[in-house]
């Protein structure tokens, strides 16, 4: 999460919709609502909470030079990619003067969630 001005914040979260909701709301008080902290400019998506974990505190110590990198790498233009979100979405429009694929199954996208399998793993 950043401000417009480029203040940072690294966090964690089990609801990334949720947890961007919150920050755009104002809705906890602190370093985050004192510094406007409410853009999703960069994220990352891992299957187990405390691969989640280490992958933050491996980036909260770097320096602010090596953070904008990395945001950059991805999101050149610092973009609020949660800007969308909520909005209908529009159909897609097939170019007619390309022929259709023929697919003779549907095709879809599954969303798994590691965290479930890891707490089973761990017996809790």
């Amino acid at each position: 999460m950043a401000s417009r001005t480029h203040v940072f914040y690294v966090g964690v979260t089990n609801d990334i919709v949720r947890r961007v909701r919150e920050h755009k709301q104002g809705t906890f008080e602190g370093f985050t609502s004192r510094y406007n902290i409410d853009r999703l400019v960069w994220y990352e998506v891992w299957p187990y909470v405390r691969t989640a974990i280490a992958r933050e505190k491996q980036i909260k110590p770097w320096r602010r030079e090596k953070k904008i990198r990395l945001i950059e790498s991805l999101n050149p233009t610092w973009q609020d990619l949660s800007e969308d979100w909520g909005k209908p979405i529009q159909p897609l429009r097939r170019d007619p003067q390309i022929p259709p694929l023929g697919l003779k199954s549907s095709v879809g996208m599954t969303v798994w969630n590691g965290a479930e399998t890891e707490k089973l793993k761990d017996g809790s």
